[in-house]
């Protein structure tokens, strides 16, 4: 029953906070209102992702957040539920997503987000996707960071999938560093092919931040491999989750790791 219920405030509070919102970045776009930090743009998806997760009584704990330097990031992080976008959009700093373009065909809803400057991928036109990353490194030099999700579509379960080569050329040509990005309890929430929310808390791991300083794109599978494996191995330490391994390379000296301590804030 009460999953019912908060199903049934999901979908209203979604559609009512789409509409509203949405139209109010859609004209500010037409008036042309500046996309700066802590304006309009940046608060409003915030906002939008609050109010979907108090719709569902979700609470988000964030660990590792002061690992995070002044500038933008490329955030790439696993995906395994809708309710990952929420999540993140709640949490991360001044941020642009690299989202399906399906997304971007609903109405008002992808209006708004073209507005607010998402960036659209068409996944099966390869030439397209990468002139989606092209965008993205304009977001990034504009001083937004940008979330990529590397296993390309949802999954059925927690054990990483293997990635594309896209967001990590994407973070060479940009230049700054990739935040490993871990999500869990969103399957408890809403798994992929359900329409069903359920209240719950979710976690999201910021990992140690991987530079791109002195890697070039030959390098760049390698720059994956490094991401990808601190992915699998935080779920393996964190979760006991078992992810199928890929061969792993190393990077040129030249890389540094950023490290910190990991301590977990909690938001509703």
């Amino acid at each position: 029953m009460i999953s019912f219920l908060r199903t049934i405030l999901l979908y209203t509070t979604a559609f009512l906070a789409t509409t509203i919102l949405g139209i109010t970045v859609i004209v500010a776009a037409l008036l042309g209102v500046k996309d700066k930090p802590g304006g309009l743009f940046e608060k409003v998806p915030r906002l939008w992702s609050t109010l979907v997760l108090w719709a569902v009584g979700v609470k988000v704990r964030v660990h590792g957040m002061e690992k995070l330097e002044a500038g933008p990031h490329i955030f790439a992080s696993n995906h395994i539920s809708w309710f990952d976008v929420p999540a993140l959009a709640k949490i991360l700093p001044r941020y642009k997503f690299v989202a399906k373009a399906e997304l971007f065909k609903v109405p008002i809803f992808g209006t708004g987000m073209r507005s607010v400057g998402m960036i659209e991928i068409q996944r099966d036109n390869r030439k397209a996707a990468f002139g989606a990353y092209d965008v993205a490194a304009e977001r990034i030099r504009s001083g937004s960071s940008v979330i990529v999700f590397p296993e390309g579509t949802r999954g059925h379960a927690y054990p990483l999938r293997p990635f594309k080569k896209g967001p990590f050329v994407l973070a060479i040509a940009a230049g700054v560093p990739i935040v490993p990005v871990i999500v869990h309890g969103t399957i408890e929430i809403m798994p992929k092919s359900s329409f069903w929310a359920h209240p719950g808390t979710i976690d999201v791991h910021l990992l140690e931040p991987v530079s791109t300083t002195g890697v070039d794109y030959d390098h760049r599978e390698a720059l994956m491999q490094t991401v990808r494996t601190r992915m699998v191995d935080a779920m393996r330490e964190l979760y006991g989750i078992e992810s199928l391994p890929t061969p792993v390379s190393r990077l040129p000296s030249s890389v540094e790791v950023i490290s910190a301590k990991t301590q977990p804030t909690e938001t509703r």
